[in-house]
């Protein structure tokens, strides 16, 4: 078989198979370009999910005329000139293959201008030049896609079904836009307006405009840095979340990529905060030099290899966990049941100005929305009145009775128990997979975030009552004892002292052979937990010895339990299967529902409760506690109503 060249259209439609793989692909290209051309405005219009046609409209700086069928030319580009620009990339595309992909296998038109030539207008089907012209065009440009894969029909064959192209479409359209607020766009299907973002700068009001402004009232603002990496974005509070990680958006100097262990680094900084298999609303930018990146490792450019990865995503986990710190997670009952205003009384209006904004801009193509110095006094005026509320409305935690306060029994009990309670976890973060965290500052955990209590009563032995200045509280009691065992465990797990029981009659355990191969792989990582097992016989271990902090009697079945969780997933670092063992401990040995607890038992899980360093959640995130407030219950039953001015009507009469 002889060897030859290939075919210039034939190249194209093969590097089109790596670059466009549906309609989204396209889009994603298109808009690429528009934002490398300066553009501040873009358009993407698209017609049966894209594929009948597709249209990108942007205002950026166009293409001179004698540069237009260069553009169609494979490996192109204005982007870069020499080898080393490949190390500091600091455009979204650069290697000259889409413009010819998409032509090799659709009909496209391009009309094209700058502001100091005429317009051109050429049109490429499959690869082959139509037709090109002078055309008056405005500046900027403006390319149309139709009949795509149409000399590739097997293409079609894998594509979904067209509500799912058009989410493909709308997904990519959001990342873009997240990543370069600074750009108006405006995305449609078949005359349908889909998303119109404003295109000022302000990151709260582009979620507010793809992910609703009910949405982005319940982010908050991150920012942290080291000497290589600067990270800045939203991130949803705990009761915002989705069953999904699409919803998290990962930035690198504005280029939307995919990074597993970057996500895994979000979802660390909120630890046990989240609900099991819940994921939160993020979009994280992450500013660096474009030689600590390589993007030349993948056509689309979507999956990139980081230098120093390991010390971003402690950066990135660090900087959530510090941020969660600060806020009251404590949710409010009925804007829970209501999907009302949040507890954190910010007014949000800027973000619903936003909307109107975005909607004026495209009144006027070439307008370019602007911040405001009211707003940008408006938000100063917002963030200091969220950290005075963190330290004003949550004074020290106090939990008192209101029968019996002063007897001597109960002065004696109070005093026995603050100088036995638990303390806070200190050093440990409730972060999955983190042992250290505290560093993140004395200051924050200091922070009074716990409301004063005084505990009321219980109720059908599942959930506990109580008051504050600021309203109800309802408490659930496993929740709450589940936290605080966690929190127990975790650090006792952590430490793995010296100090070890004997046990007067030692433990045998007895496991089968495929058991027996996964246990003796990881004898050392149980080992560290204090679990020091030893061989006696073809399949047992026999244990003479146990930590100190395992629960008189239960040895046996706590022993027992580590290794069946360990054996469940025996690739866990020593780390994480600390923090599982330890929700999994907590769990069982909480008490459950219908299980009735006297006054004293029910105030001590509150005051231990309040000493928790993350007192909201249980370790599967389920809150531990609700507030209804006073006006709530006000409400509730009528006594807040419009005024009738009876006063007067009485007078008159």
């Amino acid at each position: 078989m002889k060897i030859h060249e290939l075919a210039a259209n034939l190249t194209n439609q093969i590097a089109a198979g790596e670059v466009v793989e549906r309609p989204a692909s396209v889009v994603k290209e298109l808009v690429e370009n528009a934002i490398d051309a300066q553009a501040t405005q873009i358009d993407i219009v698209v017609e049966d999910s894209g594929l009948k046609a597709i249209q990108v409209i942007d205002n950026g700086i166009g293409i001179d005329p004698e540069d237009v069928p260069l553009a169609f030319k494979r490996h192109a580009t204005s982007k870069i000139d020499s080898r080393e620009d490949l190390f500091k990339v600091q455009t979204l595309g650069f290697r000259g293959e889409a413009l010819p992909s998409i032509a090799s296998i659709a009909d496209v038109v391009m009309e094209t201008a700058t502001n100091q030539s005429a317009g051109t207008k050429i049109h490429i089907k499959g690869g082959k030049l139509v037709k090109k012209e002078i055309a008056a065009s405005r500046p900027g440009t403006e390319v149309t896609v139709s009949d795509l894969f149409f000399n590739t029909p097997a293409r079609l064959k894998y594509l979904r079904s067209l509500p799912t192209e058009l989410a493909a479409i709308s997904d990519i359209v959001y990342r873009l836009a997240l990543g370069h607020t600074d750009i108006a766009f405006s995305l449609s299907n078949n005359g349908r307006q889909m998303l119109q973002t404003a295109g000022n700068g302000n990151l709260q009001q582009t979620l507010g405009a793809i992910y609703s402004v009910s949405a982005a009232r319940q982010m908050v603002e991150i920012s942290g840095e080291n000497l290589d990496f600067k990270v800045q974005g939203y991130i949803s509070l705990p009761k915002l979340t989705r069953a999904s990680r699409k919803y998290i958006t990962l930035l690198i100097n504005g280029r939307y990529v995919k990074n597993f262990q970057l996500t895994k680094a979000i979802i660390a900084g909120y630890g046990s905060k989240l609900m099991v298999a819940r994921y939160p609303i993020a979009a994280i930018n992450i500013e660096l030099n474009p030689l600590l990146v390589d993007v030349n490792v993948h056509p689309t450019k979507q999956e990139v290899r980081i230098s120093k990865e390991e010390s971003l995503c402690k950066l990135i986990s660090d900087t959530i966990y510090q941020r969660l710190a600060k806020e009251n997670l404590i949710p409010d009952a009925l804007t829970n049941m209501n999907s009302g205003r949040s507890r954190r009384q910010v007014d949000f209006s800027q973000l619903e100005m936003g909307m109107n904004e975005a909607s004026a801009a495209y009144k006027s193509r070439n307008s370019e929305p602007e911040t405001s110095a009211q707003e940008k006094n408006d938000e100063q005026e917002e963030s200091s009145e969220i950290e005075s509320r963190q330290t004003d409305d949550f004074p020290v935690i106090s939990i008192q009775s209101k029968a019996d306060l002063q007897t001597p029994m109960m002065k004696e009990w109070d005093q026995k128990y603050s100088e036995s309670a638990v303390q806070p976890a200190g050093e440990n973060d409730s972060a999955p997979g983190e042992d250290n965290k505290a560093d993140a500052s004395d200051e924050v955990l200091e922070e009074k975030r716990f409301p004063n209590l005084t505990y009321i009563g219980q109720m059908h032995g599942t959930f506990l009552l109580a008051e504050s200045p600021d309203g109800l509280y309802i408490v659930d009691q496993h929740a709450a004892q589940e936290r605080t065992k966690y929190e127990y465990y975790r650090e006792k797990i952590g430490e793995v002292s010296p100090d070890m029981q004997k046990l007067l009659i030692p433990i045998v355990l007895t496991y089968p052979t495929s058991d027996i191969l996964q246990i003796n792989q990881n004898l050392d990582k149980l080992a560290q937990l204090g679990v020091k097992l030893e061989d006696f016989g073809p399949n047992s271990y026999v244990v003479r010895e146990h930590p100190t902090w395992f629960v008189a009697g239960q040895e046996e079945s706590t022993i027992k339990e580590m290794i069946d969780y360990f054996l469940k997933d025996h690739q866990l670092s020593v780390a994480k299967f600390r923090e599982k063992t330890a929700i999994m401990m907590s769990c069982k040995r909480s008490i459950k529902a219908n299980h009735h607890l006297d006054d004293r038992q029910a105030k001590a899980l509150l005051v231990k409760l309040s000493k928790c360093e993350n007192p909201f959640n249980c370790p599967h995130g389920r809150p531990t506690l609700v507030h209804f407030t006073n006006k709530d219950i006000e409400h509730m039953f009528k006594r807040i109503q419009d005024p009738h001015k009876t006063d007067l009507l009485d007078e008159e009469l």
